[in-house]
């Protein structure tokens, strides 16, 4: 049970959010429909009209349609940086079976707004539960960030409508894969990859995720340069962080892309996130110079790794768990640098036997290099 403390601060809070809190209107939503905001999700009953008291701040709303025999569709949402007070109205469609394109007119909205103290008891309040862990998970993710990730639709889906593309595949890069081979032979993976059909995204339904080069070294490198930025993120990584403002954007797109994952069932999300970390974990002389983005780095993958069971972590072809050893990696970066301050060098240490109580992964004899795909468990 709660102290009397902690009750006071959540009546006041509750208090607070009853006059600051947001709230989101959604109009003829069948009931049945699975609907849910940030970490949280119901099943809606009839008298259902939509969320109060919510913080704010940026939140996911989410959505998935059901059908008579209770099966639920793909999961679909919005990211929203919600105001004081603010009030957003949406309205379903029952023949797209999804949020209607069509805007809700002022004059509705200034109807709503006058009438919302009646409305309040179809109002759910905003699960507050969740809500320290969701700032946790998103405390870097700016509308810098959201805008420039968000689909052109707005809409975020995790099971894209594909379209078939033209012959030559496209990379992240924005170049084909056939001339991107050219120069060197062609993989049996690759090979086998152009027999599959050739689709992509929707126009407008794809996340936007920063695009890595094509080349992890810059154009003209010698070949020890090459070879040193093989072995050394850091140029990839500050290409990234070209794109934003500042270098903690990057971490924003690192939560985005794990709450899109987590929240939005989203498999891209997951695949890019997973691309983030490894590069963020293979840098070396960029440490230095970043201090506080990897600082901020080992703090997000500790939050993170809390929401995610192991065998997510682990590729289900390789059985590599790419994430310890990315981590590995990048602890043995910071145990061997001599420019590094304490500060940095013990949030590491403090992951890492976090990880190692949770999952049971060794960490020590970082001086050695991988034998074994698997990571290493604790004997206790």
């Amino acid at each position: 049970m709660s102290s009397n403390g902690t009750v006071e601060m959540d009546q006041e809070l509750a208090r607070r959010l009853l006059l600051e809190g947001a709230i989101f209107i959604f109009l003829d939503v069948p009931s049945g429909t699975e609907f849910g905001i940030d970490m949280k999700h119901w099943n809606t009953g009839e008298k259902f009209k939509g969320v109060k008291m919510i913080p704010p701040g940026i939140h996911y709303v989410h959505y998935s349609a059901t059908n008579n025999q209770g099966d639920t569709g793909p999961r679909v949402g919005f990211i929203h940086n919600f105001q004081k007070s603010e009030l957003v109205v949406k309205r379903w469609d029952k023949d797209a079976e999804d949020i209607s394109d069509k805007e809700i007119e002022e004059d509705e909205k200034n109807r709503i707004k006058l009438n919302i103290l009646n409305m309040d008891r179809f109002l759910g309040p905003y699960p507050f539960d969740v809500w320290k862990k969701w700032k946790s998970l998103t405390n870097k993710v700016t509308e810098n960030v959201v805008n420039a990730i968000i689909p052109t639709s707005g809409y975020i889906r995790s099971a894209l409508e594909l379209l078939p593309c033209d012959t030559d595949r496209t990379s992240g890069g924005g170049t084909t894969t056939t001339q991107s081979v050219k120069r060197r032979s062609r993989t049996a993976e690759e090979k086998e990859e152009e027999l599959l059909p050739q689709l992509k995204p929707s126009p407008g339904t794809e996340l936007r995720f920063s695009q890595f080069p094509e080349c992890n070294y810059p154009e003209g490198a010698t070949p020890a340069e090459i070879t040193r930025h093989s072995l050394d993120s850091s140029y990839v990584l500050e290409t990234l962080i070209s794109k934003y403002n500042s270098a903690s954007d990057l971490i924003g797109e690192l939560q985005f892309a794990f709450v899109c994952f987590l929240v939005g069932h989203s498999l891209e999300a997951f695949e890019h996130w997973k691309k983030l970390v490894g590069t963020l974990c293979s840098c070396d002389s960029a440490v230095s110079k970043h201090r506080e983005l990897f600082y901020d780095t080992l703090t997000t993958l500790e939050t993170q790794l809390e929401e995610i069971p192991e065998d997510f972590l682990v590729d289900i072809v390789t059985s590599n768990n790419f994430i310890y050893h990315s981590l590995r990696e990048l602890f043995r970066t910071l145990q061997e640098s001599d420019t590094l301050d304490h500060r940095l060098k013990l949030r590491a240490k403090r992951l890492a036997e976090n990880l190692t109580a949770r999952f049971g992964w060794d960490f020590t004899h970082l001086e050695e290099e991988d034998s074994d795909e698997a990571p290493v468990v604790v004997k206790t």
